[in-house]
């Protein structure tokens, strides 16, 4: 009985990550002008942007989420 609860809340909590991950990335490229242009005219450049974007994101999770 608790096993299935302790898996219902991680599965919740893993959700709520992703999601928040997700948003996140599509906020940060937003306001930081990262297109589907960019990526087209320079894919390095891109690359690199959206990698930052992603450690960042992953870092913000992880306080907000995964340490409460």
């Amino acid at each position: 009985m608790f096993k299935g609860r302790l898996n219902a809340y991680l599965a919740d909590i893993d959700r709520q990550a992703q999601e928040r991950f997700e948003r996140l990335i599509k906020g940060m490229k937003q306001a930081q002008g990262i297109t589907e242009r960019l990526k087209e005219e320079n894919a390095v450049e891109w690359t690199g942007r959206l990698n930052n974007i992603r450690a960042c994101a992953r870092e913000i999770v992880n306080e907000e989420i995964i340490q409460m």
